[in-house]
């Protein structure tokens, strides 16, 4: 068969030499030993946080070694590309600081560019010609419904599914059949003409997983489909060389293509990058592990954590849990330290299912916002309300001053013990609501009616708001005594049945009336941010409630 006529019929016209691509596309000037890393999502407008899982890997290796990290969007199916997707998924991880080098709407040096498959499209003809002439590549014909009917057959078989030997039904067609097929007009795609074997298996060092066993390739796989653009196997083969990726993180779902991109790599020439293929994020369903799903799991999407409110270097921390196995010592040791000094080692990434744990991330969470000053938070909490916030929310803003009071108070930060309080900005805003307009009772006070209204009514003839901490307690001890309460916690623990109850069940009612809740900070200066005309208000209407 003349392959050279069949390359010119199926992708007519002058490409570039495949020579002019190497020097279009030079080696990187990087130090010795720097890995060329990136991510590559499709646009489709969901981003995960097992892309964000990669993504943190992938930067860590590349800045630590002195390398880049670049962005490129494999958007060669249109079916999936969702409109400003693109938008979102830069959006989404520059919220979590990933920092790339270079990439799509990033800029950067653009050597490399451009940064959509879409737009490299004769690239990938040109060497898919280049196979076609080597008798590597050939055209196939078979409708969806041939394909469909194969894989039917296969798995009534119990074969394994795929185009490949006997089930290559356009393999070895004539010259003859091939001309016919497109004098008829028949649409077509390219496929590569595998030679491998999937009897033969061979051993290949996976940079997490370490010596794995990989059967050969041996399916005939998509490499052109039938608009001239790219599958990812193929794109990214030669993407991956021109871009002179060095380094692959992704996720172990792909272990079971590793022999289609090795074959790729082999028959286009190119030495392939390194692999590591990352652990899945699991969660525990009942007393099994399973993956993550978009399906029932909200926690797995990005978007999950912006609407929550969890603070970006929160979720960055767990994942570095997750990622390396010394690192949760290590920031305990150097809570301080930004976190790019931290050690990182792909030898150190785990090599099965990572446990994904929302509780452990939201104790991480109270940690790390514990850590913020005031108008550290304040300034999180306004860009969270502005985005997500309730028009009440947005409104706390409005006297940061008295905000701000609020804030040192519910975190501690005037003291030397700090409150691990808040989780997230959306619970920070609903905890601090009742400072604001949100006043709601929530809890229960704890006693019968009349003894609630004894105790406001009580308070109220005593309360000064120019009374200190130490005058107004004792006041609410004099009153507890009054009314039957133990005045001091030793004399109840001592008899509790001499009593209706203790000094703490008294402050129970007024923290209650005053905040709707029985959990809060102090109960003094809560009034005193309050101030007289709301603690007064707020507690007369309980009483008459």
């Amino acid at each position: 068969m003349d392959f050279s006529a069949l390359a010119e019929r199926l992708l007519p016209g002058e490409y570039p030499a495949l020579e002019t691509f190497e020097k279009r596309y030079p080696p990187r000037d990087l130090p010795k030993n720097a890995e060329v890393t990136r991510l590559a999502p499709s646009p489709t407008g969901f981003i995960h946080l097992g892309n964000l899982f990669v993504a943190i890997a992938n930067e860590r290796i590349a800045h630590r070694s002195g390398g880049t990290l670049y962005l490129r969007i494999e958007d060669t199916d249109l079916k999936r590309k969702v409109e400003g997707a693109v938008e979102a998924v830069i959006a989404a991880l520059d919220y979590f600081d990933i920092r790339f080098d270079e990439g799509a709407q990033i800029g950067g040096d653009d050597t490399y560019a451009p940064w959509y498959q879409r737009q490299r499209a004769d690239i990938y003809r040109a060497y898919a010609k280049e196979l076609i002439r080597r008798g590597r590549a050939y055209p196939c014909f078979c409708t969806e419904e041939e394909l469909s009917a194969l894989r039917a057959e296969q798995t009534e078989k119990k074969e394994v599914t795929g185009y490949y030997g006997k089930y290559a039904r356009c393999r070895n067609l004539s010259e003859e059949e091939i001309y016919a097929a497109l004098d008829a007009g028949k649409p077509y795609v390219i496929r590569l003409r595998s030679m491998g074997d999937a009897s033969r298996h061979f051993t290949f060092h996976d940079e997490i997983k370490g010596e794995i066993t990989v059967t050969q390739n041996d399916q005939d796989v998509v490499i052109l489909k039938s608009d001239g653009i790219p599958t990812y196997h193929f794109a990214h083969a030669v993407d991956d060389h021109l871009m002179r990726t060095t380094l692959v993180i992704r996720g172990e779902e792909w272990l079971a293509s590793l022999p289609i991109h090795l074959e790729l790599f082999d028959v286009l020439g190119f030495r392939p990058p390194k692999y590591g293929h990352n652990c899945s994020l699991m969660k525990m369903d009942g007393a099994s592990r399973r993956k993550l799903s978009k399906r029932k799991d909200p926690e797995l999407s990005l978007s999950f954590y912006r609407q929550e409110g969890y603070h970006p270097f929160a979720v960055k921390v767990y994942m570095l849990t997750l990622l390396n196995s010394d690192f949760e010592e290590w920031h305990a040791k150097f809570p301080d330290k930004p976190l790019e000094e931290f050690p990182f080692r792909i030898s150190k990434m785990g090599k099965s299912g990572a446990l994904f744990d929302l509780d452990k991330l939201n104790d991480i969470s109270r940690t790390e916002l514990s850590r913020l000053s005031a108008e550290e938070m304040l300034a999180f909490l306004r860009t969270w309300a502005q985005a997500f916030g309730t028009p009440e929310q947005q409104a706390y803003f409005a006297d940061e001053e008295y905000l701000l009071k609020v804030l040192a108070l519910c975190m501690g930060t005037a003291g030397k013990k700090r409150r691990k309080d808040f989780v997230t900005a959306r619970q920070a805003m609903e905890e601090i609501g009742y400072f604001f307009s949100a006043y709601a009772q929530r809890d229960a006070y704890g006693v019968d009616e009349g003894t609630r209204r004894a105790i406001l009514e009580g308070f109220l003839a005593t309360y000064d708001p120019k009374n200190d901490a130490q005058v107004w307690f004792s006041k609410v001890k004099e009153l507890a005594a009054n009314l039957g309460f133990a005045a001091e916690m030793r004399d109840y623990k001592a008899d509790p049945a001499a009593y209706k109850g203790s000094v703490s069940d008294v402050a129970q009612v007024l923290r209650v009336a005053v905040t709707g809740r029985a959990n809060t900070p102090d109960l003094w200066t809560i009034m005193q941010i309050l101030g007289e005309e709301r603690t007064r208000g707020r507690i007369l209407a309980a009483a008459r409630a």
